[in-house]
């Protein structure tokens, strides 16, 4: 049988791969990635010519299986989403639960990520901490809006351009009195970092030109900090 292997990718400088992860891509026999025209900017800048095809949200369960059979026959197949590591808040973990039941072997070419990236620079207790991925838009936000508020431990989660100003509004109505750190645009030519209260972010983010995905750190509740319900 082959084997799967999960590389990491660039979030934004394409510079960030490592050694590994660019032989392995050159290597394998099928690179599985969330958008084949992403990947392919990738694979060009590093004159890499292994085919591509598409896996991603919502690719079918035949998609699977086809990779599966692949993997049966014995090629080598590289999964990649298009920045960071696959299976971190994005549909890798299913096609990785797949290979593990039919005994596949599975290894990870560890790299960048978002999640990470962030809390390397944010400055807060990372012992522990909550990561919530993406916020439901609609059912079930305002339940995790108040667990995040409540949580004792660092929270981090990812925000879209178009609503980073309405999340943080809404942690600020509810009550949020901790500190927060917001990356913006992390790795890339305007990558930008905000801190302070949710009231003071929010004023930097109205002088600024928002654009890009960004990452928010909600800190933990320090000694004699009132969590306010």
């Amino acid at each position: 049988m082959g084997t799967l292997f999960i590389i990491a990718t660039p979030i934004g400088n394409l510079e960030d791969i490592t050694l590994r992860a660019l032989r392995i891509l050159k290597e394998v026999d099928l690179v599985a990635c969330e958008d084949t025209r992403v990947t392919k900017k990738l694979l060009d800048h590093y004159q890499i010519d292994s085919p591509v095809i598409s896996y991603h949200q919502h690719s079918r369960v035949g998609k699977i299986d086809f990779l599966i059979y692949k993997l049966k026959e014995g090629k080598n197949i590289a999964l990649v989403s298009d920045a960071g590591t696959p299976g971190i808040s994005d549909p890798g973990n299913l096609l990785v639960k797949a290979a593990a039941e039919e005994g596949i072997r599975v290894e990870a070419i560890p790299g960048p990520s978002a999640v990470t990236a962030a809390l390397s620079i944010a400055g807060v207790a990372t012992d522990r901490f909550l990561f919530l991925g993406f916020l439901p838009h609609k059912k079930g936000r305002q339940t995790i809006l108040q667990e995040i508020i409540k949580s004792e431990q660092p929270v981090i989660f990812y925000e879209s351009v178009h609503r980073i100003e309405k999340t943080l509004i809404q942690l600020y109505e509810f009550g949020l009195n901790r500190p927060v750190v917001v990356c913006r645009e992390l790795t890339k030519k305007f990558e930008t970092v905000y801190r302070g209260t949710v009231k003071e972010v929010l004023e930097q983010l109205e002088t600024d030109q928002v654009k890009g995905e960004f990452v928010v750190i909600v800190s933990k509740v320090e000694a004699g900090m009132r969590i306010r319900n």
